[in-house]
């Protein structure tokens, strides 16, 4: 998969260097050329000079073949026009974007663009936001046999019980993130749009997890 990165900061060129590891293609944006030294000379992606919002710019990134968008530059409001320009004009999926002032989280997530707070950032966070169903899991018990991860649901859960996600898929619902926030749910708590899923499951059953978790709802059951 092609990703896009605005911003080659210390975030933007870690990020840049553990997707191309894992045999992605990735083109960086970044307004100064003199960032682009943190990407080292092993880097084999593309470097673009220029403003990540600008669509000629984003075009030379290859954002028209990409898969995922990660706004990551110094500035939240750069970030975020960045994002919804990826997401509204060249109709990119998965995209996420740093943010300075986790006040701004609610307003990001009613937008739809999943966003990871600097305090807490890491790039496995945000990989996780652009590769949801590839990342490594948050933790995994000593034997390897179960793990925390999160998982990509389909638009199709919203508006359906935590209980009934875990009836369906067999994994235990350990928290969500909600604009922004962790939550701790109860068997009640509805799917809202925007939550991010942290499930506890059965190493050995991810892909059956992953496909029921992306499938929805079976026909017929209740909310």
């Amino acid at each position: 998969m092609h990703v896009v990165i605005m911003g080659c900061g210390r975030v933007g060129a870690a990020l840049a260097q553990n997707l191309e590891q894992q045999g992605h293609t990735v083109a960086v944006i970044d307004q100064d050329p003199t960032a682009f030294r943190r990407l080292g000379s092993g880097f084999g992606g593309r470097r673009v000079t220029g403003v990540g919002f600008d669509q000629d710019t984003l075009r030379e990134a290859g954002i028209e073949d990409a898969g995922a968008f990660a706004a990551v530059s110094s500035g939240d409001n750069s970030n975020i026009i960045a994002a919804r320009v990826a997401r509204e004009m060249f109709a990119i999926e998965n995209v996420a974007a740093r943010i300075y002032d986790p006040r701004r989280a609610e307003v990001y997530q009613r937008l739809g663009i999943p966003t990871v707070a600097t305090v807490r950032w890491t790039a496995d966070q945000m990989m996780r936001r652009l590769l949801p169903s590839g990342a490594e899991p948050l933790w995994r018990d000593p034997s390897g046999g179960v793990q925390l991860a999160e998982v990509h649901t389909s638009p199709a859960w919203i508006g359906h019980r935590i209980s009934r996600l875990q009836e369906e898929t067999g994994v235990r619902v350990a928290f969500l993130t909600r604009l922004g926030e962790a939550v701790l749910p109860t068997s009640q708590t509805v799917l809202q749009e925007g939550d991010l899923v942290h499930v506890m499951m059965r190493t050995d059953e991810i892909a059956k997890v992953e496909a029921a978790c992306a499938q929805g709802p079976e026909e017929g059951g209740h909310a």
